[in-house]
């Protein structure tokens, strides 16, 4: 398996497309949608605690496939937050490590 296609890479090369979207602001593009919303901050702060919610209810519910799509949801959404703080995937790495 090649660096491109390993699940550990996911997450970098998730947040390396938010970030460029970020910088880029491609018409069309949902995640470039998140960072000209006319709410702000607020629009991916409201869709972060939709999916923490729908991710609770699935985990209550017993729902595997649909606790992994939420899941999928509220890291995606975590991530364009820390996109917008212009903090990194690095730095929440150190701040996970130093809870340990």
């Amino acid at each position: 398996m090649d660096d491109d296609t390993h699940p550990q890479a996911v997450l970098d090369e998730l947040f390396a497309t938010i970030q460029d979207r970020k910088q880029t602001l491609p018409d069309g593009s949902y995640t470039a949608s998140l960072f000209t919303h006319e709410k702000g901050e607020n629009a991916v702060l409201e869709k972060l605690g939709e999916e923490a919610t729908e991710t609770i209810l699935a985990a209550k519910d017993d729902d595997r496939e649909e606790v992994l799509a939420e899941s999928a949801d509220l890291v995606y959404h975590l991530l364009v937050v820390l996109a917008m703080e212009d903090a990194s995937l690095d730095d929440l790495r150190v701040e996970l490590r130093d809870r340990f």
